[in-house]
């Protein structure tokens, strides 16, 4: 959906820019090349990563770089959130749906391997769910990091490291739909 809006926002701003006599306002070219560029901020932005000894959550307005060994608590539900001392952080790049999340008490369906059987035995394949996946990737680069700084859960050092959360504002885009906001509402009031 993210790609889609972006596809229609492109085309209203290159038309509007390329061919005057299509009629589109610049308040309209303005305002479509502010929704596409909201657009990819919200769909296409998001992102989790593991970035040598931390884990690095893209969202919408901010960059939040977390140590591996200070995260306390991870969950992944219909978004995904770590806590880290005192404060909760949350990232819509990664989830589960509805349905997801209520399969995993169904018999069958345990910690995300379900298997599944066509005709034979010998035709049984296991599948992980990608949420699943990712989820135990970082659980283990997080006990990795905390052996080799030899921090253990819940213990004064682990705390301490909270303080090396670092958040890193996304100015180039906060900046860019401020200005594009901006030159639609100017533009419509011309």
């Amino acid at each position: 959906m993210g790609t889609v809006g972006l596809l229609l926002a492109t085309g209203v701003v290159v038309v509007g820019i390329v061919d005057r006599q299509a009629g589109f306002a610049d308040w309209v070219i303005a305002a479509s090349a502010a929704g596409g560029l909201l657009s990819w901020m919200a769909m296409l932005r998001p992102r989790i990563s593991l970035v040598g000894e931390d884990l690095e959550l893209r969202n919408m307005t901010e960059t939040v770089t977390i140590p591996l060994a200070a995260v306390e608590e991870l969950a992944v539900r219909q978004l995904f959130a770590v806590r880290v001392g005192d404060k909760r952080f949350i990232s819509p790049a990664l989830g589960k749906s509805r349905g997801q999340l209520t399969r995993g008490g169904r018999p069958g369906a345990v910690g995300g391997v379900v298997g599944r059987l066509r005709s034979k035995p010998a035709d049984a394949h296991l599948s992980v769910d990608h949420a699943d996946f990712v989820e135990e990737r970082i659980r283990g680069r997080m006990e990795d990091a905390r052996s080799s700084r030899g921090v253990r859960l819940g213990s004064a050092e682990q705390v301490a490291l909270a303080s090396e959360v670092r958040r890193q504002p996304a100015w180039a885009e906060l900046v860019a739909l401020g200005v594009l906001s901006l030159g639609a509402v100017l533009a419509f009031l011309v």
